[in-house]
């Protein structure tokens, strides 16, 4: 199922993706009412990756502060984690004053981490969109260091058209997908080799994971040099476990939201062990931000929310399956990644991000681990971000890399390079909250 208003069927695909130019002011429709998200019929005959229409766009930061930046979104033919065709968008940005040379490519994952498709990056990082909570929105800050690093960007919703959060592989096909479009585009001149590097954090580290171990068998031919895998949520089934009755109770409780939707059998036991009002958060969490429902779901216990025991139901095998079908490790990455993780993260447990480090490594990856000592989850992303650039730079210049090493005695918040890097950072912030347009390192 799309998400896409009732009205006048889609017009069937001939081959050719219709583009929309720019609405300067437009207000954006809800993607439940916006006909571009619908894909036209007969799509799936599609390859993978192809895009189906295309429109630019105006982003906001916030939704309020306009930005000066060229940005592009593609509805692209991807693949469900059922191996079905679906559509999804990606949004791109542009750097300017670098037409005639070669440029590399960051897929940037936000952390989604909801239902809802105001939470979609596609949706909240236009101007206008009224998407108040959405981390998305305050990850644009981040994707603008990308940018001022003279890439192109493509921001994917990864979560699918139907906000498929915590779904397996599924993030992993959106994201390649998303930059086989973004390759393809003619109007990017870009071409099929350009280098390409993935980023994330939380739950976009999980769909970084899940692309990077899916690369050599879903999207080969991608020449991509490396992937930043920040705290990326290993172990789901744990996660749910650590955060329920916590300050984050709203995180595990919208992964069964989406979860239910994706597994039949899973939603099944929720529908006859959940109390009525179990049933009715699980329903009004579809329609909340991220933000939203950390607030409203403070501490909240699901074990008040089912009949028996929360331990019983947990153990049912139809949970079981789930838990372990979605949790990462499934491949070895055939592509350079380096993990970052903060030893005392209260979201993400750092022993199963040391078990992932060590599922790669034994598999063959080139494993490049920072285990931060000091950083919490929220405040590492931000402060790994010169880290995160140096090491996607070097990848893009070929330089080599030394394997499997652990770094837990020089914590980011004790390295000189760190506040070097922030500096810089720091003035980006600054154009993207004035609105001013983001500088951009000569090629």
């Amino acid at each position: 199922m799309h998400p896409v208003s009732s009205g006048a069927p889609s017009p069937e695909w001939i081959g050719r993706a219709p583009h929309e130019e720019l609405e300067r002011g437009a207000h954006p429709p809800l993607p439940v009412d916006d006909p571009f998200y619908q894909p036209p019929g007969g799509f799936e005959h599609a390859d993978p990756g192809t895009v189906l229409r295309s429109r630019d766009v105006e982003l906001g930061f916030l939704g309020l502060i306009p930005q000066r930046v060229r940005a592009t979104q593609l509805l692209y033919r991807t693949t469900d984690h059922n191996r079905l065709p679906q559509a999804t968008v990606t949004t791109v940005l542009i750097p300017t004053g670098h037409a005639n040379q070669v440029r590399n490519v960051v897929s940037y994952q936000c952390a989604i981490d909801a239902v809802a498709a105001r939470c979609f990056p596609s949706y909240a990082l236009r101007r206008h969109a009224r998407s108040l909570g959405s981390i998305a929105q305050l990850e644009y800050l981040l994707i603008a260091a990308a940018l001022a690093e003279g890439w192109v960007v493509s921001v994917p919703d990864h979560e699918g058209p139907d906000g498929m959060w915590g779904a397996p592989f599924e993030p992993g096909y959106a994201v390649l997908d998303g930059l086989r479009a973004t390759l393809g585009f003619e109007r990017f001149g870009l071409a099929a080799d350009n280098k390409i590097g993935l980023w994330g954090y939380s739950g976009g580290g999980l769909a970084s994971a899940w692309a990077a171990e899916v690369h050599a068998e879903y999207a080969p031919e991608l020449n991509v040099v490396g992937a930043v895998l920040g705290s990326p949520v290993g172990d789901l089934g744990h996660t749910f476990r650590r955060l329920n009755g916590s300050y984050l109770a709203a995180l595990p409780a919208l992964v069964v939201s989406a979860l239910a939707k994706t597994y039949p059998d899973l939603n099944r036991v929720i529908e006859q062990n959940a109390t009525e009002e179990g049933l009715a958060l699980l329903r009004r969490l579809e329609r909340m931000t991220t933000a939203e429902a950390v607030i409203r779901l403070f501490r909240t216990d699901m074990d008040d929310l089912v009949r028996p025991p929360l331990d019983e139901v947990l153990a049912m095998p139809e949970v079981q399956y789930v838990f372990e079908n979605i949790k990462l490790g499934k491949a070895t990455p055939d592509l350079p990644v380096l993990i970052v993780q903060a030893v005392h993260d209260s979201v993400i447990a750092v022993e199963d991000i040391d078990d992932l480090a060590h599922t790669y490594a034994m598999g063959g990856a080139q494993v490049t681990y920072h285990r931060d000592m000091f950083s919490e989850h929220m405040l590492l992303h931000p402060m790994s971000a010169p880290m995160t650039l140096r090491w996607l730079t070097d990848r893009f210049a070929g330089r080599p890399i030394d394997e499997h090493i652990v770094r837990t005695k020089w914590p980011t918040l004790l390295n000189p390079m760190t506040y070097a890097g922030m500096w810089r950072l720091g003035g980006i912030f600054a154009r993207v909250v004035s609105g001013g347009r983001v500088p951009f390192k000569p090629l």
